[in-house]
């Protein structure tokens, strides 16, 4: 087979990497060819130079090529991939750092939160130009399959505003279906049944079977509660099964700032989230964990260079569905996972309108969603207040709106927990003031935002949150990873 896959935001080095090396697994795709873009020259050299080796090695006759320039790396493209993330590091850690100055404490802070609006108004106007190239220079009918975050919000504006066929794709699922195998001595996650369905990062394990038999809540509470590291790590998560009767898909730090009960008091969050890894709610822990990984990557990059020196292993592709869903619609071969798409009526009692995660089927004829899911109520109650975000924040970010923006993230559940009105108004035009290089379509609203900052009487704090760590230099990295050499 012979057809061109665009990697948009391919400067993400080791999450391309995994996806090239999981699509070369694929017989029938060693003859494709493979366009990356990004705004960083710099990453797209060492992405090249990676994927370059990886081909060489391996003497597959696959073409990779490399452009800044992003519509020469559309044309003629049948699927395009994105994992950009607008405005980098330096945005994001201001969508950690000014809500703190409001007591806001997020973990993540990607998908909904203060932080993760933001990001969503960042992304929406350049995965909206995405989709205009797409449309203008990719093959007829090409399909869009975003990674980046936020993933509901990304993938409704590509939707309504865009005008592409467009996938939502996560890995949350997977992770989760990993962890109950193992607290239920499964000797391979192959062996577990599952249907998970709500919005991504809140998705919902629904109906859970092992070698087909059905596993209850007090079973899997049980489970989680002997296990001598996740009833440490996912306390959230367990007080959340026992409360709600299903286990979520996410981690305990992203699940932590979905809901207004967690992290709304500093003294609190410690109680729930455990510090041994960044995931399970360190305040800031993702932003912490990136910074750490590009300084590492930058300093290590001639080990990571010499590593790609290896054969394909088909045995090792990884769990990522962007290579599976090609494979199906490319070969006929099914493929079952869980996919975001718009509801049309797939949940029950979600709107129509709402990007949903939930199952699917892949063959030649598309991504077909199991329909007639219902959630139990707490679930749908859960979902419901972020879609009402997701909405409101994706209007906004297409309309400029700031107004609709602060009424988003009025109603985004762990702001309004710890917020005041008056603190959320000042909290929104200080990001946006800050982001602004970002934020194109609220050019107009930045002079006013400014003025209303210099007048403004709302008092904030120097706040580093409940449970900070310092980014780690390279030297104690080394020393760390040197140490768990030595210990294994």
């Amino acid at each position: 087979m012979s057809f061109k896959i665009a990697i948009i935001g391919a400067g993400s080095v080791g999450f391309t990497k995994k996806l090239f090396t999981d699509l070369l697994c694929v017989p029938e795709f060693r003859d494709i060819e493979v366009a990356l873009t990004d705004i960083s020259q710099h990453n797209l050299d060492m992405i090249r130079a990676i994927l370059d080796k990886v081909v060489d090695a391996n003497g597959f006759p696959v073409k990779v090529t490399a452009h800044t320039d992003r519509r020469r790396a559309l044309e003629g493209a049948k699927y395009i991939i994105s994992c950009v993330r607008v405005g980098g590091l330096e945005a994001y850690a201001d969508d950690i750092r000014i809500p703190l100055k409001y007591g806001i404490d997020q973990c993540v802070g990607d998908t909904i939160c203060a932080g993760g609006i933001l990001y969503g108004q960042r992304n929406i106007p350049v995965i909206l130009d995405f989709c205009k190239d797409i449309r203008e220079v990719a093959a007829p009918g090409a399909k869009f399959l975003n990674y980046a975050n936020p993933m509901a919000m990304n993938t409704w504006a590509a939707i309504e505003y865009g005008k592409v066929d467009t996938v939502g794709l996560c890995h949350g699922v997977q992770h989760g279906a990993e962890q109950i195998a193992e607290i239920l001595g499964a000797k391979s996650v192959s062996e577990l049944d599952y249907i998970c369905s709500g919005i991504n990062h809140q998705t919902w394990f629904i109906d859970l079977r092992l070698n087909g038999r059905k596993i209850e809540k007090d079973e899997l509470v049980a489970a989680f509660e002997a296990h001598p590291v996740f009833s440490q790590q996912e306390k959230l998560r367990i007080d959340v099964l026992k409360r709600f009767g299903v286990y979520s898909t996410e981690s305990n730090g992203h699940l932590s700032e979905y809901l207004p009960w967690y992290r709304k008091r500093p003294d609190e969050i410690a109680r729930w989230i455990d510090m041994s890894d960044w995931i399970h709610g360190e305040t800031g822990g993702y932003l912490r964990h990136s910074t750490e990984t590009r300084n590492w990557f930058e300093t290590e990059f001639p080990q990571f260079l010499a590593s790609a020196d290896k054969p394909i292993d088909p045995t090792k592709r990884s769990n990522e569905h962007a290579s599976h869903i090609l494979e199906a619609l490319e070969t006929g071969r099914v493929y079952r996972g869980h996919f975001n798409v718009k509801n049309n009526g797939v949940i029950s009692n979600l709107p129509s309108d709402a990007i949903i995660e939930s199952p699917g089927f892949v063959d030649r004829f598309g991504i077909n969603m199991v329909s007639g899911v219902t959630l139990p109520e707490a679930c749908a109650a859960t979902c419901m207040a972020s879609i009402n975000v997701q909405r409101m924040s994706v209007h906004a970010a297409v309309s400029g709106d700031i107004d609709l923006l602060k009424l988003a993230v009025l109603h985004d559940p762990l702001v309004g927990a710890v917020a005041t009105p008056e603190e959320v108004w000042q909290m929104v035009d200080e990001m946006v003031v800050a982001q602004a290089r970002w934020l194109p379509q609220y050019a107009d609203a930045v002079p006013a935002a400014k003025e209303r900052l210099a007048k403004s009487s709302v008092k904030t704090r120097d706040w580093a949150g409940a449970a900070r760590r310092s980014v780690r230099s390279i030297e104690e990295l080394r020393a760390e990873k040197s140490a768990l050499k030595k210990a294994v």
